[in-house]
């Protein structure tokens, strides 16, 4: 009880929220950080999706490439990119680390939303006399988009529990709260760090799962 009491009056310090290394600026760190990261990730992974997906062979393989990422620790590619000359880009070996893990979530899920489009609609598309690109964008993709959306929620949710690492880089970011308190012995803002990614975790799904709600019935995801 003691923890959790050192833990809301640290959050309801106004002198935590203000400053470069107040609540206020950490979290616009990691706002940013999530959408950079999240927005590579979505140019790197989509296309190569979408298109392999359309033309049905290399899917399987580019997919389980991409999952070697799951396999080894955020963490460790972090560590092992701080050794190399791109450690010396900033925040760099942050987001190299940050896009690799989220890649897989997207590539896989917009990769089964092609391929799980019905192929009677897409051979009735090209027998309309519609093109290979007019067929993957026009009656594809708007099947397959509750996939897609999902591995975006997906990404975008793991993206802002893992970048806290940023902070183990000398980054910005919540994760700086967590290692600060660390520093201090202070676990009531050890905590409060953990607290506050996780709230920000839990508004982002709240942000896609209200979008999904809005959507077209249609372009609903599953659930």
């Amino acid at each position: 009880m003691r923890t959790l009491s050192g833990t809301w009056h640290w959050l309801i310090d106004p002198a935590h929220w203000a400053g470069d290394d107040g609540i206020r600026h950490r979290l616009e760190q990691h706002l940013v950080l999530t959408a950079v990261c999240l927005l590579i990730s979505c140019v790197i992974a989509l296309p190569v999706a979408l298109v392999l997906g359309h033309l049905g062979r290399g899917g399987a393989l580019a997919v389980n490439i991409s999952n070697v990422g799951r396999a080894v620790p955020t963490f460790a590619v972090l560590v092992l990119l701080l050794l190399t000359p791109i450690g010396t880009w900033g925040e760099g070996p942050t987001v190299v680390a940050l896009v690799l893990f989220a890649v897989p979530p997207l590539l896989t899920n917009a990769y089964v939303g092609m391929r799980e489009v019905d192929r009677s609609v897409v051979r009735a598309a090209r027998g309309m006399g519609m093109t290979g690109g007019q067929t993957l964008f026009h009656v594809e993709l708007p099947l397959a988009l509750p996939m897609v959306l999902n591995g975006v929620r997906i990404a975008a949710v793991q993206l802002v529990a893992t970048a806290t690492i940023a902070a183990l880089a000398g980054g910005g970011g919540l994760g700086r709260i967590i290692t600060a308190g660390f520093n201090l012995a202070s676990t009531p803002q050890v905590v409060a760090g953990a607290v506050l990614v996780a709230l920000f975790a839990l508004i982002v799904e709240g942000i896609f799962e209200a979008v999904e709600r809005l959507a077209p019935r249609g372009t609903r995801g599953p659930r």
